[in-house]
């Protein structure tokens, strides 16, 4: 746990499950303040805020959609209206589809990268203002994938986007430490998260991906929570611009282990 967390309050995008909801319960237990972004009307998020509240933390639930930026706009607002500030933005929504790449329609290509990379643009922007404005140190987090280095047929819209998520925070980092604002990205590798639940739970499958982890296995939600908590904290206050891989070893050419190649 990291005191310096407690009371501060972070708004995590596209959480009501999967990573977004795992940080949402890190941060509960550091007893933060936690505004809880979620997309579909149809997720319901009380529980979720219920245990927050249990761990000893706050929080609100916020419809918008990201790649909007009247929405990022109001969750922004909405943290200052219900907590009185933004230290923290960690803008973790994400999608993906599998479509080969010469079949690859340009509405499919928009809405991922509206989502992926614009949605990012657009909380880490509204995140700063707010944070000049108030003269907050803040911390923004972005959420990437090893496919920000890792080419992936048939993600080409996707591994694009996290492309561009990279070089987006490498180029904020450098832009607003004179500011004392740390911008990082975290990039997953194989988690173990609603989206691949029907993957995984076909043992072929799984064993085909655990091949491709050095560490032998596929990651928990709570190790990417951690891991943004660590950012998040006063332990890596000298820490920015930096892409933290949270992959087993997957982008360390497993291939290769043992001698091959």
């Amino acid at each position: 746990m990291y005191t310096d967390l407690q009371g501060q309050t972070v708004v995590i995008t596209g959480a009501a499950t999967g990573l977004g909801e795992a940080m949402a319960l890190r941060f509960g237990k550091e007893k933060a303040n936690v505004l809880i972004n979620y997309y579909s009307s149809n997720q319901n998020i009380q529980p979720l805020i219920e245990e927050i509240k249990s761990y000893g933390g706050q929080a609100i639930g916020v419809k918008g959609d990201v790649s909007k930026e009247e929405d990022v706009k109001e969750l922004v607002q909405a943290a200052h209206d219900h907590f009185g500030s933004l230290d923290i933005m960690i803008n973790n929504a994400g999608i993906e589809n599998e479509v080969p790449s010469e079949e690859l329609s340009l509405k499919d290509w928009k809405r991922v990268i509206d989502v992926n990379l614009t949605g990012a643009f657009l909380g880490s922007k509204e995140a700063v203002n707010y944070m000049l404005e108030h003269d907050i140190k803040g911390r923004i987090i972005n959420i990437s994938s090893v496919h920000e280095v890792i080419p992936w047929p048939h993600f080409l819209h996707y591994a694009a986007s996290k492309g561009g998520v990279k070089m987006m925070t490498e180029t904020l980092a450098l832009e607003f430490a004179p500011k004392g604002i740390r911008v990082n990205s975290i990039a997953p590798g194989a988690i173990n998260t609603p989206i691949n639940a029907v993957k995984f739970a076909n043992p072929k499958l799984r064993t085909s991906v655990e091949d491709l982890v050095p560490l032998g296995y596929i990651g928990k939600p709570e190790e990417i929570a951690a891991a943004a908590a660590w950012l998040s904290s006063s332990e890596s206050s000298y820490v920015t611009g930096i892409t933290l891989f949270v992959d087993g070893g997957m982008t360390k050419y497993p291939s290769f282990q043992g001698g091959r190649g």
